[in-house]
């Protein structure tokens, strides 16, 4: 099973995503404090769990409807975890450091803020 969450303000406007095959098991509603000045100052994030079988259609989808810079999406089994962005998919193993800390360099030269780059390992 895969656990994640996706902040339904970093989708582009005017997107649809269907056939996910998902099960969202929580919705927030907060202000952040770390907020970029390009980012809303409240999100709305899905917390969401599904089958490990469509991990890697669900990064695919989400990649094509994540809007650029500063946006990804994450979500893990107890085996791999992925994190994604518009334009790349980083999947590694659960407690493989070296993955993780690509993926956060990644963030980072995107703009995105450390302490939003807060998937577990």
């Amino acid at each position: 099973m895969i656990h994640g969450a996706l902040i339904t303000e970093s989708l582009k406007t005017g997107i649809t995503l269907d056939d996910l095959n998902i099960v969202v098991r929580k919705i927030v509603r907060s202000q952040p404090k770390n907020t970029t000045p390009e980012q809303p100052k409240t999100w709305t994030v899905l917390y969401f769990e599904a089958e490990d079988t469509v991990s890697e259609a669900l990064a695919s989808a989400l990649s094509g409807v994540l809007d650029q810079p500063n946006w990804y999406a994450d979500f893990a089994s107890e085996a791999e975890t992925f994190v994604v962005f518009s334009d790349r998919i980083f999947r590694y193993s659960r407690g493989d450091e070296n993955g993780r800390d690509e993926a956060a360099a990644y963030g980072v030269s995107l703009g995105v803020p450390e302490s939003q780059l807060d998937w577990p390992v």
